[in-house]
């Protein structure tokens, strides 16, 4: 089995794949080989016995871009848990990624982002109830 990355605020070789649901973690873009990475944060929506089973993280992009928009975007309301220095937006522009590749830890959202992301998501998949 790989070792994987620590991650910024926990101690060496604690497994990402611990993360709960709606940490704000700093993941590479594009996601792959290429010289010219980017950091960029991201949300995670997978629970730890997916991340353990799959070796890799469900996330939704974190941006700050105010002049675009997305369907079911959700505005950050509270910032300062998230470790996030600007006003950002939750964009269900979901994927995934190998818990290798991340960066680390950057916080959590507070409970009423969490309420509203947990809204755009099951208006996004209705069918979850």
């Amino acid at each position: 089995m790989r070792k994987p990355l620590p991650t910024s605020d926990s101690p060496e070789g604690t497994s990402p794949a611990s993360l709960p649901p709606f940490s704000v973690v700093r993941v590479p873009f594009p996601f792959s080989d290429r010289k010219a990475q980017k950091r960029r944060p991201a949300l995670v929506l997978s629970c730890p016995l997916f991340q353990q089973g799959a070796g890799h993280l469900l996330l939704a992009m974190v941006t700050s871009a105010q002049q675009s928009s997305w369907p079911l975007d959700w505005s950050i309301q509270e910032l300062a848990p998230t470790g996030l220095k600007q006003p950002c937006r939750i964009r269900l522009k979901i994927f995934t990624l190998d818990e290798r590749l991340l960066l680390g830890r950057l916080g959590e959202l507070a409970e009423v982002d969490r309420e509203g992301v947990g809204r755009k998501v099951r208006d996004l998949l209705p069918w979850m109830g």
